[in-house]
């Protein structure tokens, strides 16, 4: 080693922290590569992805040949530089002081950190390059990785641990909302929000988005012929549910299709309407909107009746109310239902007493709490405890409500004031 030029020695250092800064370089972008878009590559036959993806499905090995390497290389540089300081400064403590000093600095910026902070930033391009040069270098280390494995496999059995493989690891519906939030730059604003509410089908049910019963058109089989027709006709929705009696008493539902005809003749009454007429289609409260969309799907249903375990009747929910929970709202309501929100000189609202929380929410950019009371008075008797009179103010999760108009011992009328700054 004495009758090596230091020019020489210098220069191998150098190759040596190169050569280390390689190992960790590919050990940083290895773990930090995406795994999905890696896969992608896969699909599409891209070789360096294939060599990549086969190191990272035995992590065990491709760590062991990286730290392998890394190790000895910086050994090697760390013996290689007391030699060079012992020819500059002589053997004592002093120089080898330094020189410890000296290889620690070299080992940090030019192998450690600097190749680490580059893998992390582009992982992608660094990975699938090193995955040529580590896939052969793996198989001419192989016994000696597997001789180390042997001893980290007792290790770990010691311990009662057992690693997860790495196809073992997958996204849940939490982990996959923050992806699409955070792909917010690649994927439209609109594609968006739809994905976000595909996530929410799960926890949202028909509860929470069906019309109240004291809102459901139906017609009463028993009425008059006349009144029937009328009803029909001046009716903007394409299916009524039939009762007979009480509201509870539901034995069909019809389509204005199948009794238009008669309607406009005039050849339409009760026993007409029983030919026509579809049996009822009942919902269980509390049924998630996915697994009812399903359901939907499967009996070839647009509509259904929400009862509770009583049997009582407590709202109507049909596919456009899950569709508009998906894509938005959509513009073909009756015109009835327009006058539900009524903006005043004051800046607040006038909101019926039977609207739903989500839409007040959704509509005008409020957080009144879901995990209780569904409408807006079933929210206000459960904050106050008792049945309000008119000219009552009060403030719910920093809304402030005044309730305009009461009947028939619920809240019929709100006006509500949204925070200043929320969007109109």
């Amino acid at each position: 080693m004495n009758d090596i030029p230091l020019g020489v020695l210098i220069g191998a250092l150098a190759v040596l922290l190169i050569v280390s800064g390689f190992f960790s370089i590919s050990e940083t972008s290895m773990m930090a590569i995406n795994r999905y878009r890696l896969k992608h590559l896969v699909k599409q036959g891209h070789r360096g992805a294939k060599l990549t993806a086969y190191l990272l499905d035995h992590t065990d090995k491709l760590l062991g040949i990286l730290l392998l390497g890394n190790n000895l290389l910086n050994a090697a540089a760390a013996a290689l530089v007391t030699v060079i300081t012992i020819r500059l400064f002589g053997d004592n403590e002093w120089s080898l002081t330094i020189g410890t000093l000296a290889v620690t600095f070299l080992i940090l910026v030019f192998s450690e950190i600097t190749p680490k902070v580059l893998g992390a930033a582009y992982p992608e391009r660094v990975a699938i390059p090193a995955s040529f040069v580590l896939t052969p270098l793996l198989r001419l280390a192989y016994p000696i990785i597997w001789f180390v494995n042997l001893f980290v496999n007792l290790l770990l059995w010691l311990m009662r641990l057992k690693p997860k493989n790495a196809e073992a690891h997958s996204l849940g519906p939490e982990e996959l909302r923050t992806l699409v939030l955070e792909a917010g730059h690649y994927i439209p604003q609109k594609h968006q929000s739809i994905l976000l509410n595909l996530f929410s089908l799960e926890k949202i049910t028909v509860d929470d988005v069906m019309t109240p019963r004291n809102q459901i058109e139906a017609i009463d089989i028993d009425a008059a012929a006349e009144e029937i027709r009328h009803q029909l006709s001046t009716s903007h929705h394409t299916r009524l549910p039939v009762y007979q009696g009480q509201l509870d008493n539901i034995i069909g539902q019809i389509h204005m299709r199948k009794v238009l005809h008669q309607t406009q003749s005039g050849e339409l009454d009760a026993e007409a309407l029983r030919e026509v007429m579809r049996e009822p289609y009942f919902i269980p409260a509390g049924t998630a909107l996915f697994t009812q969309l399903q359901h939907f799907q499967e009996t070839q249903r647009r509509a259904g009746l929400v009862v509770d375990e009583y049997g009582e009747l407590l709202g109507l929910v049909s596919l456009e109310d899950i569709l508009e929970e998906i894509v938005g709202e959509f513009t073909t309501h009756a015109p009835a239902q327009g006058s539900a929100y009524r903006l005043q000189e004051d800046g607040g609202w006038l909101v019926d007493g039977g609207s739903l929380l989500r839409d007040l929410n959704r509509k005008l950019a409020l957080q009144f709490p879901l995990d209780g009371p569904k409408t807006i008075n079933g929210l206000i008797l459960e904050h106050l405890e008792d049945i309000p009179e008119a000219g009552i103010s009060l403030k719910i999760a920093g809304i402030a409500l005044e309730i305009i108009q009461t009947q028939d011992r619920a809240v019929k009328v709100v006006k509500v004031f949204p925070p200043s700054g929320a969007p109109q």
